[in-house]
């Protein structure tokens, strides 16, 4: 719980230089929050198998890869992920 405090607290801290942080839906009581640089969601048994497609689906929508920092294998606790770049394209 003291995680998703510390997310929302940078996240709201960021709001004033236009960043802003979503909330999508992603599957029956599950919702990714986050923004164009990555996110988190709850972990649940449900995403076991499919925690890196759901960070995939969510990065996809800003044209963008994804990559699982981390998983807490804990009911309640959260699967945070970034979201990259593709490195073949010159900025």
């Amino acid at each position: 719980m003291r995680r998703l405090a510390i997310v929302v607290v940078a996240l709201s801290a960021l709001a004033p230089f236009g960043v802003r942080a979503e909330s999508h839906f992603a599957g029956p009581g599950l919702y990714v929050t986050g923004n164009d640089t990555g996110g988190i969601f709850p972990y649940t048994p449900a995403v076991e198998s499919n925690y890196s497609q759901i960070a995939a689906n969510f990065c996809a929508r800003w044209g963008r890869y994804s990559k699982v920092t981390s998983v807490h294998r804990k009911y309640g606790d959260y699967v945070s992920f970034v979201c990259i770049d593709k490195p073949w394209v010159i900025h």
